[in-house]
């Protein structure tokens, strides 16, 4: 069973992203007790699923593994993987959470050698990778985990592949036998860092996302550049697995428009200029298709040296619908609204520049919690002694999430003070 203590002075963190990790390490570090609950077998959200950040192009992992090291050396954080919170009552100091855990069926007994992985055959659908490859039914998701443990597939138990798994390892840690649990858990503040999702493109219905295979998101390019991703490094057409060499980047792909996600993720451009540094790397050439390019203040120099790119061209359009041409060329069809031409342009590769939307389900927070139209938490005072940060509170870049989550781990001090000073 699952050990963990709590009062009504430990601050719940929910969501272990960026922003849930730096909230919980920001309060742990300042003396407060926290629990970390992450719905994924491991910590570090959608930041671990980049191949680069934008403007400096450093890699995610540098800072991925320095979180990771400040997680494991501080007694203060209990990390709750594979968790969800159930329900949440109470009030300002005195919340009850119930914490359901689902089982990995691998202890802590485990070494993350591998043999587990290398003695099964079943494959299932890489969540990681955006189902662009497949994971074998006993893994870990990439190489930097933590906690740096496997999991077993549910979908294995009772097969004879799980009873591999387990007679594969030498350290008795391959515990098929795991059921769910259930935590009860008293705190006293209570933040949501339960980070984005990208918009499904499969509602973009003039894009083709469902019907053509070399239509792709944003997401699936960023994790196919990855050398330690599906495809190498390499950016392949799903079609035919041929190097792309012309891509067409579509920006605001269902973004800012009524019928489906209507407000700015303020990301995606800044998104689309790093992904042509990865195409122009490739020796591909880049075209964005754009409505206006949104890259303020220190990104206007990154904006510039894209423009200069020889490789890489504007067209500012929004693009109209998309069909299929001949060797499986997606189409683009549109008015360039600068020179009012109609185009109808084949590519071998289009990338949709999808928006982020909450990750979690606005019926599925404490009653009364305040909401705005797309979802998001509203940190307006009104919810007591729950916060939102990162991206659970607004469509935030990596820099804007962690000082978001660093505001919210000085508030739910705050509030752990207050019932201290009231008890003592």
């Amino acid at each position: 069973m699952t050990d963990v203590v709590a009062t009504n002075e430990t601050i719940l963190v929910v969501g272990g992203g960026v922003s849930g990790m730096t909230t919980a390490l920001e309060a742990a570090e300042a003396g407060k007790q926290v629990i970390l609950v992450e719905k994924r077998p491991y910590v570090g959200g959608r930041i671990s699923q980049l191949y680069k950040y934008f403007p400096k192009l450093c890699f995610p992992t540098c800072g991925l593994e320095i979180n990771q090291r400040r997680a494991k050396m501080n007694p203060n954080v209990t990390v709750l993987t594979m968790a969800e919170v159930s329900s949440l009552t109470g009030s300002e100091g005195n919340y009850s959470a119930t914490i359901k855990i689902s089982p990995r069926y691998v202890n802590e007994n485990c070494t993350a050698c591998g043999a587990c992985e290398d003695a099964v055959e079943a494959e299932f659908d890489d969540e990681y990778n955006y189902g662009l490859s497949k994971h074998k039914g006993a893994y870990r998701a990439h190489r930097m985990a933590y906690p740096e443990r496997y999991v077993i597939d549910p979908a294995m138990i009772g097969t004879a592949d799980a009873d591999k798994a387990k007679a594969a390892c030498k350290f008795d840690a391959i515990d098929l036998d795991m059921q769910e649990e259930t935590v009860e858990l008293k705190v006293g503040a209570v933040v949501y860092a339960t980070g984005w999702k990208p918009y499904d493109a499969n509602k973009i219905q003039p894009y083709g996302y469902d019907r053509y295979p070399n239509v792709i998101t944003s997401v699936e390019f960023e994790r196919m550049n990855d050398p330690m991703g599906p495809t190498g490094g390499k950016i392949l057409r799903p079609s035919d697995g041929k190097e792309a060499k012309d891509i067409a980047f579509i920006q605001c792909a269902g973004s800012r428009d009524r019928n489906y996600l209507k407000h700015c993720s303020r990301i995606c451009c800044m998104a689309s200029l790093k992904q042509t540094t990865y195409a122009s790397d490739a020796g591909a050439k880049s075209t964005i298709y754009y409505i206006d390019i949104r890259a303020i203040d220190r990104f206007e120099d990154f904006y510039q040296n894209v423009q200069n790119d020889e490789n890489v061209s504007f067209i500012k359009s929004k693009v109209a619908n998309i069909t299929l041409g001949e060797n499986d060329n997606p189409v683009l069809n549109g008015v360039d609204t600068e020179g009012y031409n109609r185009y109808a342009t084949p590519h071998e590769l289009v990338v949709l520049a999808v928006g982020m939307e909450p990750s979690i389900d606005a019926s599925t927070l404490p009653e009364g919690i305040s909401i705005n139209e797309h979802g998001f938490i509203e940190n307006d005072g009104t919810n007591g002694g729950i916060f939102a940060a990162g991206c659970a509170s607004d469509a935030l870049d990596v820099n804007r999430a962690v000082q978001s989550a660093t505001a919210c781990a000085l508030k739910a001090i705050q509030v752990v003070n207050r019932v201290a000073g009231s008890e003592g």
